[in-house]
């Protein structure tokens, strides 16, 4: 008896973790098909995958793009049905005819999304730390109450995710500790009265790992890092005191557990976003992933060390936003998505991405939300906060 393929939504396929989990998907064609496939802008990036995948539905995220992705679908002969906007979004990822779905798309714009797939009971695949950073609480409620099945692609909380066992009811007795790793970014070396001078480019360039360049910028100031670890108390239902992070340049180690009988498991691999996209399309099963294999007698050393407090000063504001009122942890992503976005515009120097977001969490009392409408209105006063906030500190 053959087992019918899995029918998978990418949202955000044009992006780093979008374009990998196609490749992944390419490799077992017997396994999975793409349901539907969305984009914000790369119209030329998104008619070479229909042509390679044939997806049903298309979503550009606005009509200029929409209409040119058209008209191109159409001279190329190809049949797939092409799409406009946020709600259109949503459906691709609630459709009845949908069984898991890729959350890739960067930024709050893909909490809408997630909540639509988690409401709608997919399996799904969340590589958008905004669902989690900005939704908490509500997001984690809606996945219970939908029945959906949620996987982490973040490489770190995928690690997490292997290590520990199977029945997440054993969880909370059994971890003492989450321990999550950071390369350092390319500025690990650097004085921190040296980032003043620090360029778009230099910030993108990512000893280790190919990312988009938010996330690049995220892992130079280590912002990432404290977003995973909010994300890592809503996942596994820890407490803020639970969580550490450790240097570990080498990007190997791809988390730990340590359990409380003292032992530790720890995720080793290739820095490959393949290796927990393909976790997370499989699971339980294992696939190939298309992921070069580590050869542990290549390997001179594996080094851990703590995170320098002057150079990387976002990383505390993790544990000050959990701590703080429900929907801190929204008000300091809105913050720090305008600041990125500054830097990356040469509006903003990047030794003053944090000088923005603490002033953004000094502006914005955040009251609890309760809805997404909530959560959006908390984003766009945060946002509104942070631009005045960027319009001070200009570079």
């Amino acid at each position: 008896m053959n087992t019918p393929k899995q029918r998978v939504t990418v949202l955000g396929s044009t992006g780093s973790v979008g374009v990998s989990t196609l490749d992944v998907i390419a490799r077992h064609p017997e396994r999975f098909e793409v349901f539907a496939l969305s984009a914000a802008t790369k119209v030329d990036e998104m008619l070479a995958q229909c042509a390679q995948f044939s997806p049903r539905f298309a979503v550009m995220a606005s009509a200029p793009h929409a209409e040119l992705l058209a008209e191109k679908l159409e001279q190329s002969g190809l049949k797939t049905r092409v799409l406009m906007g946020p709600d259109a979004i949503e459906n691709i990822a609630a459709h009845e005819d949908v069984d898991a779905v890729m959350a890739a798309i960067v930024g709050a714009a893909g909490l809408g999304p997630c909540l639509a797939a988690a409401r709608a009971g997919k399996r799904l695949l969340l590589a958008n730390k905004e669902a989690l950073v900005v939704g908490g609480e509500l997001f984690m409620r809606t996945v219970r109450e939908g029945g959906a099945t949620l996987l982490p692609i973040d490489s770190e909380h995928s690690a997490i995710f292997q290590s520990l066992p199977e029945d997440p009811s054993t969880w909370a007795r059994r971890i003492d500790k989450i321990i999550l790793t950071a390369s350092g970014g390319p500025f690990l070396t650097r004085s921190p009265g040296s980032l003043g001078a620090v360029t778009p480019e230099q910030a993108c360039a990512h000893p280790n790992w190919v990312m988009g360049r938010k996330i690049s910028v995220d892992s130079a100031t280590m912002m990432n890092k404290a977003l995973e670890v909010i994300e890592a108390r809503h996942l596994f239902g820890v407490s803020p005191e639970q969580i550490e992070v450790v240097i570990h340049p080498q990007s190997v180690v791809h988390s730990m557990v340590q359990f409380t009988d003292a032992s530790v498991i720890a995720q080793l691999g290739t820095p490959d976003m393949r290796v927990p996209i393909a976790v997370g399309l499989a699971w339980p099963e294992r696939i190939e992933s298309g992921a070069a294999r580590l050869d542990f007698r290549q390997m001179a050393s594996l080094t851990f060390d703590a995170p320098d407090a002057a150079l990387f000063p976002g990383l505390g504001l993790a544990w000050h936003a959990l701590r703080a009122a429900p929907g801190t942890t929204a008000v300091l992503n809105a913050a720090n998505e305008v600041a990125v976005e500054a830097f990356l515009d040469r509006r903003l120097r990047f030794d003053r991405i944090h000088a923005v977001n603490m002033e953004t969490l000094e502006t914005v009392a955040p009251s609890k939300p309760a809805s997404l409408a909530d959560l959006l209105a908390l984003d766009a006063s945060a946002r509104a906060a942070a631009n005045a906030a960027a319009l001070r500190f200009a570079a």
